[in-house]
C-alpha cells in the first residue's frame, strides 16, 4: 500500500530545520501546518494553464505567492484568489492592487460561497485539503471545471490509472469526467515535497449520463457496502435481476467493486433502477 502523505509536508527545508536543532520560524510553521509548496517552474505553470484553458470567472484556492494568480489573469480570466495564510494574503493583495482581473480574499476557500453563474476552479492546492476542496467543487452547481494540482497518488486513484476507481469517482461519474492530464515533478516546487504532483481535471458533463441522482447513488453505495466481497453479492441484497444486469454490463459476478468501470455503473443503474 502506498504511503499516505496527505497530512504531512516533508521538504528539504524541514530537513534543514531538523539539522539546525529544531528551530522553526513562524514561516516554517505555516508552511508545515498549511501544507504550502509553491510552484516555481514556469514550464509547469504553462502546462497547467494549457490544461485549464481559463476564461471568465475563475476561483483559485491556495493562491500562495500568486504565480498562478497572475498567469490566470494574463490569460484573460477574472480571478478571485483565496489564501488562508494572512501574511501571504496581505502580500499578494498589496502586490496585485490595481492589476486588472485579480481579487484577493483572505480566508479558507472551502468556506467560500460558490458563484451562481458559471465559473471554473484552478489551483495548486494544499495536499492536506485535497478531499475538502474536491468535495466543494463537486457540490457547486455552477462549476464548469476544476483543474487542480494534487498528489500524484490521489489523481491516479481517482482517475482509474491503477485500473480501479474510488467510490467518489463512481458516485460522480455521470455528472463529472475525471482525467489525469499530466505529471509534475516535485522539484518544480519550493519547498520540495516528498511526492510528485499530477494535474487532475474535473469537467462537468453538458448532459448527465443519469437523470436520477438518488437512485444511482443508492445503487453504487449498496455495491460499495462491502457485503459479500463482490459487486454481485452486495447488489443481490437489494435488487432483483442482478445476474442478468451484470452480464449485460460486461461485469463478472465475483468482480470486486473497485474494478468496475464507472461507465459500467451507469449501465447497471439503467438495468436495475
Amino acid at each position: 500500500m502506498a504511503q499516505d502523505h496527505s497530512h504531512k509536508n516533508y521538504s528539504h527545508t524541514q530537513r534543514k530545520i531538523a539539522a539546525r536543532g529544531g528551530h522553526r520560524t513562524s514561516r516554517d510553521s505555516n508552511r508545515r501546518t498549511l501544507s504550502q509548496n509553491f510552484l516555481v517552474d514556469p514550464h509547469a505553470v504553462e502546462l497547467l494553464m494549457t490544461v485549464a484553458d481559463p476564461a471568465g470567472t475563475v476561483l483559485e484556492p491556495g493562491a500562495g505567492e500568486g504565480v498562478l494568480t497572475r498567469a490566470l489573469a494574463r490569460r484573460g480570466a477574472e480571478v478571485t484568489a483565496y489564501e488562508i495564510d494572512p501574511l501571504l494574503a496581505a502580500k499578494l493583495s498589496a502586490q496585485t492592487r490595481g492589476e486588472h482581473g485579480i481579487q484577493v480574499i483572505r480566508g479558507d476557500f472551502t468556506n467560500a460561497k460558490a458563484p451562481r453563474t458559471e465559473f471554473a476552479v484552478v489551483g495548486n492546492i494544499p495536499f492536506s485539503a485535497t478531499a475538502r476542496i474536491v468535495d466543494w467543487c463537486l457540490s457547486a452547481p455552477a462549476l464548469t471545471s476544476a483543474t487542480l494540482l494534487t498528489q500524484r497518488e490521489y489523481a491516479r486513484k481517482h482517475t482509474g490509472d491503477y485500473g480501479r476507481w474510488s467510490l467518489t469517482t463512481a458516485l460522480t461519474w455521470p455528472w463529472f469526467d475525471w482525467q489525469l492530464r499530466g505529471h509534475i515533478h516535485r522539484t518544480s516546487f519550493r519547498p520540495i515535497p516528498a511526492v510528485d504532483t499530477a494535474i487532475l481535471r474535473l469537467g462537468r458533463r453538458p448532459t448527465p449520463f443519469v437523470p436520477h441522482r438518488d437512485s444511482y447513488t443508492e445503487l453504487v453505495r449498496t455495491a460499495y457496502s462491502g457485503i459479500g466481497g463482490s459487486v454481485g453479492t452486495a447488489l443481490r441484497t437489494r435488487y432483483h435481476g442482478v445476474d442478468t444486469a451484470l452480464h449485460s454490463a460486461g461485469i463478472a459476478h465475483d468482480t470486486v467493486v473497485a474494478y468496475v468501470h464507472p461507465e459500467q455503473w451507469v449501465n447497471l443503474h439503467s438495468a436495475l433502477a
